[in-house]
């Protein structure tokens, strides 16, 4: 890099002991360095440094009574990233790996995320460092009941909309949004994901793993290839690996493995997605419980060795930097042809350099994996509107914002000279729709 250089620099000296979010800054900067050649003016307005700086941190204690009747504390977070082209939009995490700094990496990743879906959303990223795991349903809506006691006078309809995320599903929104209703005494689209009954969207908790197979078959497709008759490996078994692996196998493709956090299953039959789900979604068990049912699956502990199966399509569905290089040149040495990203930076730079060495077809997080936050927008208009369309409409909908987003990234890539670099392109793409909208609001935004 030349121009931005030392924006970067400025960066990673202003968030120290950071590490996620200067990968994120780094990649996109990078990829950016074209754009700052062609649009000087953006450069002399500080639109690089500015979109690197949130507009908003926020941090705040987070104290609940456990089942024991004694106090507990975390600490939660809201960073609002970037308002420029619509109100805050991104997902609340609540998971014991959560800080600021990945927070702010999960945030920045949103701001071109949500401009790719064409959708008027800003970035934005929360959560917490509690467990809901091993906790009973009375622990989980006493911290809701908490957190949201904070975070309700930072959030709403047309300022912020929080989602889900890793540790937060329906039950998690629906404590919090019962929460927020009870102190603003206001029945509003200010959360999504919430239940269908009461203003959710159909499809949303398909959205993100369906997505993601809408955008890897618009690519494959452009590249002469298809889901039809592949090998196929999900990472995950929360909603974006299950959904993943729905469409894959609807698209026809034969899902061999997936994972939780503590290792995988590979049943060379097929994965039985209707066993997954009963396990996950309504018994809360681990992966490791489906050899009990098929005998003749394997399960091995560490979630990392899925990586070695043979497959030609590979679907990273779990966390950030679950592939490394060494993974990345496995599923290269044993003949994989795709890569999409159903979680968010789930590859590290150094697997991504493996990828597109090697001619794969890379398909990243911030374009592939954008189904969720998109359907999440839809929901805020059906709110707005008092209307619900169908489970049909939606996914539709859907697959078309999927659609244009392959397209739009593949010609974005392009236009600067680089075809086919699906991450240079979603990061121009996303960059230059918020960058003018910036430029065009003034100096003081």
């Amino acid at each position: 890099m030349k121009i931005l250089q030392k924006v970067l620099d400025d960066c990673k000296k202003r968030n120290p002991n950071e590490p996620e979010f200067h990968q994120a800054v780094t990649e996109v900067l990078e990829s950016l360095e074209p754009v700052a050649e062609k649009h000087p003016e953006w450069v002399e307005a500080g639109i690089f440094d500015r979109i690197v700086e949130p507009e908003r941190q926020i941090m705040f204690r987070v104290a609940w009574i456990d089942d024991n009747n004694k106090v507990q504390v975390n600490r939660g977070y809201r960073v609002q990233f970037n308002s420029a082209i619509g109100p805050y939009k991104g997902g609340l995490r609540f998971h014991p790996s959560v800080n600021l700094g990945i927070i702010k990496f999960l945030g920045f990743e949103q701001i071109l995320k949500n401009s790719l879906t064409g959708l008027p959303i800003g970035g934005a990223k929360g959560g917490s460092d509690f467990d809901p795991k091993g906790k009973s349903d009375a622990e989980v809506m006493r911290f809701c009941q908490s957190f949201m006691t904070e975070l309700y006078r930072h959030i709403g309809e047309d300022t912020d909309v929080p989602a889900g995320d890793i540790g937060v599903g329906g039950r998690e929104i629906g404590y919090l949004y019962g929460q927020y209703k009870r102190i603003r005494n206001n029945f509003t689209g200010v959360l999504t994901g919430k239940g269908i009954p009461w203003g959710g969207s159909l499809a949303r908790k398909e959205a993100t793993g369906y997505g993601l197979c809408y955008f890897m078959d618009a690519a494959m497709k452009d590249a002469g290839s298809s889901f039809d008759g592949k090998t196929v490996i999900v990472s995950g078994s929360g909603n974006v690996a299950i959904y993943a692996a729905e469409k894959a196998t609807e698209l026809g493709g034969k899902v061999v493995a997936m994972s939780d956090s503590n290792g995988y299953v590979y049943d060379k039959n097929g994965i039985d997605l209707d066993l997954v789900k009963q396990l996950k979604e309504v018994e809360r068990k681990r992966i490791k419980e489906y050899v009990n049912v098929h005998k003749d699956a394997e399960y091995k502990e560490g979630c990392k060795g899925i990586w070695t199966i043979p497959c030609d399509i590979a679907l990273p569905c779990a966390t950030q930097n679950e592939i490394d290089e060494g993974s990345a040149k496995i599923l290269v040495a044993n003949g994989c042809k795709a890569v999409g990203e159903g979680a968010n930076m789930p590859s590290t730079p150094e697997a991504i350099a493996v990828y597109q060495e090697n001619g794969l077809l890379f398909g990243p997080a911030k374009a592939a994996n954008a189904g969720g936050v998109a359907t999440s927008a839809l929901e805020m208009c059906q709110n707005s509107m008092r209307y619900a369309w169908t489970f049909e409409e939606v996914d539709a909908k859907l697959k078309q914002i999927m659609v244009d987003i392959y397209h739009n990234a593949s010609k974005a890539a392009e236009a600067y000279g680089h075809k086919g670099d699906l991450v240079m392109g979603a990061n121009i793409a996303g960059f230059e729709k918020v960058a003018q909208s910036m430029y065009d609001q003034g100096i003081a935004y």
